[in-house]
């Protein structure tokens, strides 16, 4: 950007980098910037579909004092804003594959709008620099071109700006700043260091500086809003907790800069007066007050008539003690951020602690041979004590609610649907107590059958391996690097079941009873038709034993490659890894064929469960994903040069898509065929068929929303799904309940290989758009969800088919399934609902808890769905007698 960096040189300018607090992302920066406040978390969902803000603001204040206000560029503004422009145009933000049109809505207003007289306020929010990050990374070739784009428009807004100047106007003031930054990956909403830190360049013909190139100072991107408001003349927004910018006012008066710190200083401590109850113990409150006494002081000789230099250097003692101030209290604000709902955060806590407890108390039952989770709702509807809670319940409600310094979260439902969550609350109340009084010891009562249980070495690593992930999340250093925990309880999972493999294979056959002793883990009854993998692989059976013994070492060869792809978390985000190279453009052959041999791979092990016309279906959908990814410039055909141009890949886009709904039309046909026949064994191989299309067409849509250098992650997944079905699940005789927890702790551990985190700042949003021309809020919420838990999703669907393909104990096995993944959801969760509420005031709540808590509770709707859908398939227990 060479004319904006010559304008600096130059010395009209201040340069500043500006730290955003997280979340990152564009409408909490923009609250961030006009109110001065902080926003939370929640503004990460809000985002989607911003509300009018309410609280007051810079846009606000400037409407009321009369500035006729224009604005262009992303539609968040305007629907934060809705009455508060003169003129507007917004533009979608979100339909990310468009860095053009975007840009070019913003500037054909600009040649007219200059030359206009009749606006005071021009503000312009150009997108297309943070959607190429989003598309191709901040090392993209197209980076350069948009700053140049950028550069150009800059100097056409300040040569327009100087030569109103000269026509004697008063100074104007152009401001260029960044929402956000971006991540090496090109996204944005984390804490890192490239994602927080923007830039911030003020030019004025007021400014004095002198010449030159200076490291810029360092400040907090809400210090903005104060400083406009001062340097516009309007009142600061009551909730900023930014500092004016010392630098920006540094050519006034000293009794001017003294009376706008004071300003400052005394909003400042008002909001601190409202929001800590021992303000006066804060340090920063202290300064001002001394300050204040000192300015009044100053104030006093001034007006007395005192110049001497005696009344410079208090003048300055003043500015140091009044800037002191403004910082601590700043920082004390910035720290203070929450007002907790308390009581709704209660009621959220309590609520996810009684399903978490109907669970436990239900884990006889549900993992007994009937597989029923029997929970007394119905019984506890017509109760006593139901209708007595449900009386308690509202009164208190009603109580705190009245009571309350201001209003909660509750308060804001409609009534029916708080009252529905108090009914709801006391039945399970309820139901809690009748569950704890028939599992207290009784001398008469009998044992159930099934109710001994017996823990084997593997049941033991999987329990302890589960409540220590669980008690990690404690730690925000562990949440920050949770990848390295289920990288190292899936290698010890690996050995685990590579010590059960050699165990069966070879100490059972020395003692040569294996065929008498039966099972090694518990398990239901004994597969139905003789299965020989090695057979089908067309090696002798008696290799089969070697080919188990390789699975376990397989898995971790694949593991180790796969945790080179793609580095995640925090500590080690920043080194090169090989999706970086593979992504480099001068790799772009060797990822070209590393793509097709993954499609390949892909196919052949997909294609095994299809019938033809699905296999057809599939073999076109994966050369269409290649086509894609060819035509947005990520791959190359053998024919194609790389400086071919990139498109956005529209039509092969939904020419895949068409395939996916065929082969998902197929599968669900044969599912809803299954549920008419008469015939229980035709139904089932029916029922199996159906899940596996379903699961196929799943496949095939991941991977067109996986990014080219990510296909081998799909490969090595269903690779490592195949080996392990074949070899380990059914020739070890694991149960439903073991198959699960191994299940999920592999698609935790896919989810990380993806190159997912616990920051906001991995989320792939580009992949929302894949296909689409315009900005279509359902499919792209859908397609991001989709892609981001693509590895938690294959595998959860692949133990659904894995365990309806086991006839024999398919029944129990759905159902052991179902329950235990909602069981090993509901721990982890609750548990940090529980933690996170305790440490609300912790350090690290914004940047590394809240986008934790946002993970787990995405990850918990999309398990409910996965649970429900276990359910539905489980249509053969209501036709058991």
């Amino acid at each position: 950007m060479p004319y904006t960096r010559h304008v600096v040189e130059r010395g009209s300018s201040h340069s500043f980098i500006a730290k955003a607090r997280p979340p990152t992302v564009t409408m909490p920066r923009i609250k961030a910037l006009t109110t001065g406040s902080i926003p939370g978390f929640i503004d990460v969902v809000m985002n989607l579909n911003s509300p009018a803000l309410l609280e007051d603001n810079l846009i606000w204040q400037a409407k009321s004092a009369g500035k006729r206000i224009i604005f262009y560029g992303d539609d968040t503004w305007v629907r934060l804003f809705p009455k508060h422009f003169m003129e507007h145009d917004g533009t979608t933000s979100f339909f990310v594959s468009d860095y053009t049109e975007v840009d070019h809505n913003v500037t054909r207003h600009l040649d007219g709008t200059l030359k206009r007289d009749d606006w005071d306020i021009l503000i312009l929010h150009y997108l297309g620099l943070d959607h190429i990050g989003h598309i191709s990374g901040p090392h993209s070739s197209l980076i350069g071109p948009k700053l140049m784009e950028m550069d150009d428009i800059i100097k056409k807004i300040h040569a327009s700006l100087v030569s109103k100047e000269s026509e004697g106007t008063l100074p104007n003031l152009l401001v260029l700043c960044g929402d956000h930054g971006m991540s090496e990956t090109g996204s944005h909403g984390g804490s890192s260091e490239p994602e927080i830190n923007t830039p911030l360049v003020l030019i004025s013909p007021a400014f004095r500086r002198k010449a030159g190139f200076d490291e810029p100072g360092v400040l907090e991107q809400v210090d903005l809003t104060p400083t406009l408001a001062l340097g516009l003349g309007l009142p600061i927004s009551k909730n900023s907790v930014g500092h004016l910018i010392p630098a920006v006012f540094e050519e006034l008066s000293l009794r001017e800069q003294l009376r706008l710190l004071q300003i400052n200083g005394h909003q400042l401590s008002r909001l601190l007066q409202d929001s800590n109850p021992t303000f006066h113990k804060e340090d920063g409150y202290e300064q001002f007050r001394v300050a204040e006494k000192s300015h009044g002081s100053w104030m006093q000789l001034y007006v007395d008539g005192n110049t001497s230099e005696v009344l410079s250097n208090m003048g300055k003692k003043v500015l140091k003690q009044y800037l002191e101030a403004l910082k601590a209290m700043s920082s004390a604000l910035s720290k203070q951020l929450g007002k907790y709902d308390m009581y709704s955060m209660i009621m959220g806590m309590i609520f996810t602690l009684q399903v978490l407890f109907l669970l436990l108390l239900a884990m006889p039952e549900a993992l007994s041979r009937e597989a029923v989770v029997d929970v007394p709702l119905a019984s506890s509807l017509l109760s006593l004590p139901f209708y007595l809670l449900c009386l308690f319940g509202s009164a208190l409600h009603v109580l705190l609610c009245t009571s309350a310094g201001g209003p909660c979260y509750l308060c804001s439902l409609p009534w029916v649907l708080v009252f529905s969550v108090i009914l709801l609350s006391s039945a399970f109340t309820c139901a809690l107590v009748s569950m704890v009084a028939r599992r207290m010891p009784t001398s008469n009562k009998t044992p159930t059958k099934g109710s001994d249980w017996t823990l084997s070495e593997l049941d033991v690593l999987l329990l302890i391996g589960t409540v220590g992930h669980t008690l990690s999340l404690a730690s925000s250093s562990f949440i920050e690097e949770e990848h390295q925990t289920w990288y190292f309880l899936l290698n010890t999972l690996c050995l685990a079941i590579f010590q059960d493999v050699c165990r069966k294979y070879f100490k059972e056959q020395r003692h040569g009873d294996e065929e008498d002793k039966g099972p090694l883990l518990p398990s239901g009854a004994e597969e139905g038709p003789s299965f020989f993998p090695a057979v089908e692989l067309g090696m002798s059976p008696g290799s089969e034993k070697w080919l188990a013994l390789a699975t376990p070492l397989l898995t971790l060869t694949c593991c180790r490659l796969l945790r080179s792809l793609n580095q995640t978390g925090v500590q080690w985000a920043h080194l090169p890894d090989f999706g970086h190279w593979l992504n480099s453009g001068d790799h772009k052959a060797f990822l070209s064929l590393l793509a097709a041999v993954s499609l390949v791979l892909i196919f052949l092990l997909v294609q095994r469960h299809c019938s033809l016309v699905s296999k057809i279906a599939l073999a076109l959908g994966l050369l269409g994903v290649y086509s894609y990814r060819a035509a947005v410039g990520n791959v190359l055909f053998p024919w194609q040069h790389s400086s071919r141009a990139v498109s956005k890949g529209t039509v092969e886009a939904r020419f895949v898509y068409v395939f996916v709904l065929g082969i998902l039309f197929t599968g669900v046909k044969d599912l809803l065929r299954s549920q008419v026949m008469s015939s229980a064994g035709d139904s089932g191989r029916l029922k199996s068929r159906g899940l596996w299309e379903v699961y196929s067409g799943v496949v095939l849509l991941v991977a067109l929303l996986f990014r080219a250098h990510n296909l081998p992650t799909l490969a090595c997944c269903l690779l490592i799904q195949t080996v392990m079905a074949q070899f380990i699940w059914k020739k070890l005789h694991y149960d439903a309940a073991q198959t699960t927890i191994m299940h999920y702790w592999f698609g935790q551990a896919f989810f990380y290989f993806q190159g997912n985190s616990n920051n906001i700042g991995t989320v792939d949003i580009s992949v929302g758009f894949v296909g689409l021309e315009s900005y279509v809020e359902a499919p792209a919420i859908f397609l991001t969800a989709l892609s981001t838990y693509a590895g938690p999703l294959l595998w959860a669907c692949h133990l659904l088919c894995f365990l309806s393909s086991q006839r024999d104990r398919a029944v129990m096995g759905l159902g052991h399934g179902s329950y235990c993944f909602a069981l090993l959801r509901s721990i982890p969760a609750v548990f940090y609902v529980v933690m996170v509420t305790g440490l609300r005031y912790h350090l690290f709540i914004w940047s590394v808890f809240s986008p934790k808590l946002l993970y787990e509770a995405m990850h918990t709707l999309i398990n409910t769905a996965v649970c429900l859908f276990f359910t539905f398939m489980d249509q053969e227990r209501s036709a058991r007698p």
